[in-house]
């Protein structure tokens, strides 16, 4: 076992969240940043209409790439307990199954992507004059995919390993080149929605081709071993189970991207899912710090999970919705004080300067809770234990969320989009502390 996976076993909590949780934020953060330059340049540089083309095509990529993003997470909870159990060969056979999974799946779904390319628009949103433009840049970020999905794929894995600074720069890479190659192709060479595309999909390469290269280097302790890249049935069952609930909550996300596209045009036209648009690209952005504590919470808990360490367990458990219920507090107060200078950022278009500071304001009003949503099924994936992370990760975009945002705006219009957001996260981390404390109770004294 490396001496860096070993620490997560002995050394403080607090610190190893910290050591887990910041690059794992700043990754996030710089990521996000990749979709946000998008967004802030095509409103700038194109228009109105190509943000809401980037609202509709973004989430059909990120459910394609999710698969390699389940099965990271899934494999990577299996790699941390194996770790953890000193069971160094299952880890790497976890590992080489990973990878085959990956490259099949994101092959086929990229391939079924191009075949109904219009049909899978229609479905997101892409209405009237925003299909063509949303046309033009699915077309080209389609063949990054793949590589975004390796990349998903590697990110935990390598927090698995304990080395969360090169998780970091993997996401950093991209997002600086998508800034140079946005700047190069929308600006200097006039390609619009294509050149948006193009740097896109070439900084998704660039993240896939690094975690390659990281593998492949003296690095990382898991190599890419061919023999293991035949299938187990066992661990592949498992990788399914656990990771399953990462694709579900992305599906469930696809799903909300339908719902929410159809209510706002239903109910405000294009304008207002570019509104959507910018407060979708703030939150990503926003919630960076408190989706980087969750995901450092995941090794260390997965870790302790396997060895048996339930008092580490539970004190990881407590710090990590200590530190992001805080963090969350603080993004709080900076979207009321700067939610119209935020907005200024994205575009000069009067109505959406009019129409986005309140919408935003509503959609991120109990933002000081969602941590304890997080963790509690982020706990249940370290653990092992499929059903109940499936259940708490589906409770706000797919129980609560997907039909407050369809019932809603039928009695109160477009605010009825934005005030189901606050009431679905209430509702769910009410039910999650109520699982969470019950499982604790039961399985951690």
């Amino acid at each position: 076992m490396n001496k860096l996976a070993s620490d997560l076993g002995t050394e403080k909590i607090s610190k190893l969240l910290i050591k887990q949780a910041v690059p794992a934020t700043i990754g996030i953060l710089v990521m996000s940043l990749n979709m946000i330059v998008d967004t802030i340049f095509v409103g700038q540089w194109i228009g109105v209409l190509a943000i809401a083309a980037i609202t509709v095509v973004l989430p059909i990529a990120f459910l394609i790439s999710s698969i390699g993003m389940g099965i990271g997470i899934g494999g990577s909870s299996i790699i941390s307990r194996a770790l953890g159990a000193n069971k160094p060969e299952k880890a790497f056979l976890t590992f080489g199954n990973q990878i085959c999974l990956t490259v099949i799946l994101a092959i086929l779904f990229v391939t079924l992507g191009n075949i109904f390319s219009v049909p899978i628009l229609n479905l997101f949103g892409a209405k009237g004059a925003i299909l063509p433009i949303a046309s033009e840049y699915f077309g080209v970020i389609i063949y990054g995919v793949p590589f975004l999905a390796f990349a998903m794929m590697g990110n935990p894995v390598i927090r698995a390993e304990g080395k969360p600074k090169f998780a970091m720069y993997a996401m950093m890479v991209p997002a600086v080149l998508n800034v140079v190659l946005d700047i190069l192709f929308i600006k200097v060479f006039d390609w619009g929605m294509y050149g948006a595309g193009l740097a896109t999909s070439l900084s998704y390469a660039s993240c896939g081709l690094y975690i390659l290269y990281f593998f492949l280097s003296s690095k990382s302790e898991l190599k890419i071993i061919p023999k293991n890249f035949k299938l187990d049935f066992k661990i592949v069952r498992e990788i399914v189970e656990l990771g399953g609930v990462s694709v579900v909550r992305q599906g469930a996300i696809s799903i909300l991207m339908i719902v929410l596209n159809y209510s706002l045009f239903i109910y405000g036209g294009e304008i207002s899912i570019a509104v959507f648009g910018i407060i979708n690209r703030v939150m990503m952005f926003a919630l960076s710090p408190v989706l980087g504590v969750s995901q450092g919470f995941l090794p260390v808990a997965g870790f302790n999970i396997g060895a048996e360490k339930n008092d580490r367990v539970k004190e990881t458990i407590k710090k990590s919705i200590y530190f992001g219920s805080i963090i969350g507090t603080i993004i709080f107060i900076g979207i009321v004080i700067f939610k119209e200078q935020i907005i200024w950022i994205f575009t000069n278009d009067t109505t959406l300067l009019d129409k986005t500071p309140n919408a935003m304001l509503i959609v991120f009003l109990v933002t000081p809770i969602v941590t304890m949503q997080l963790i509690g099924a982020a706990y249940f994936q370290a653990a092992g234990k499929a059903m109940p992370a499936l259940f708490l990760t589906l409770l706000k975009q797919g129980i609560f969320l997907i039909p407050l945002a369809y019932f809603l705006p039928m009695y109160y219009g477009v605010n009825g989009v934005w005030w189901s957001f606050p009431i679905a996260d209430t509702l769910s981390t009410i039910i999650t502390i109520i699982v969470l404390k019950s499982e604790v109770d039961k399985n951690l004294q």
